[in-house]
């Protein structure tokens, strides 16, 4: 079954043209990140997604619905760089935002936020605020509060991007133990090739301005992924074709013949 259906998206600035003819499916489960060099349209794409901005032409089916209406439903979650935290509310009550604008019971409440701060090994920490709390643990709590109605889709737009190499790494294989507990599908974006070939079930190449899809990339690599993972013979065959892909796109993209439209 497929979650997001993209069929022939493109998306315009005024007289930029950042995506263009974009056709995508992702299915149940799936763990898709989306890379390409700055300004390609990963994070445009993801936004489109998740029914943040329009596009200017084609199609986004969430599903089996309007992205529109996949949002008022609430069947997906959002996570950005920036944890975007209350600070005078407790970790707890961030968590529990979503479901009190949802209205859900105190009781309810109360139960699915302690379910969510065990899911991301936050016990204890219920009543600190965010300020008290790591860069690492605040992103935590922010992906605790996306989780926490049970969406089918989690969209994460370079949720780590801000912080250190050892404490994203260690981030990576909390997501992937948070990803198989949840059962939610992620579409994720980063600019990290190794990062996307870790935690990836397919890697999505985009090309440079005006983004497209380069090539999409299977990544067969055991679960659960450890450190470990990252030593292994196919990890850096994977990371090499991913690598090799973006260099392709990028110099496809010098190569194409200049358009009226590129002139202006």
């Amino acid at each position: 079954m497929s979650v997001v259906e993209i069929s022939r998206v493109s998306k315009q600035f005024g007289q930029t043209t950042a995506l263009q003819g974009i056709d995508l499916e992702i299915g149940e489960r799936e763990f898709v990140s989306l890379i390409g060099p700055s300004g390609c349209g990963k994070s445009t794409l993801l936004r489109i997604i998740g029914d943040l901005i329009e596009p200017s032409s084609g199609t986004v089916v969430v599903n089996g619905k309007s992205a529109r209406q996949a949002r008022n439903d609430r069947d997906y979650g959002i996570v950005f760089q920036d944890p975007v935290l209350y600070d005078w509310r407790t970790v707890a009550k961030n968590v529990a935002l979503p479901l009190e604008m949802a209205r859900w019971s105190r009781q309810k409440r109360n139960e699915r936020v302690r379910r969510m701060l065990e899911l991301v090994e936050l016990q204890g920490f219920e009543n600190h605020r965010p300020w008290q709390l790591s860069g690492g643990m605040q992103q935590r709590v922010s992906i605790a509060r996306a989780l926490s109605f049970d969406p089918a889709l989690l969209l994460m737009d370079e949720p780590f991007g801000a912080l250190d190499e050892m404490t994203r790494e260690r981030l990576n294989i909390e997501l992937l133990k948070i990803w198989e507990a949840s059962g939610s599908t992620i579409v994720f974006v980063t600019h990290s090739i190794t990062e996307a070939v870790f935690l990836s079930t397919r890697v999505v190449v985009m090309s440079p301005r005006p983004g497209q899809i380069s090539e999409l990339i299977p990544v067969d690599l055991p679960q659960p992924r450890t450190a470990a993972t990252r030593e292994a013979p196919s990890f850096f065959e994977l990371v090499t074709h991913v690598r090799e892909a973006l260099h392709l796109g990028h110099d496809l993209d010098r190569a194409a013949p200049v358009t009226q439209e590129a002139k202006a």
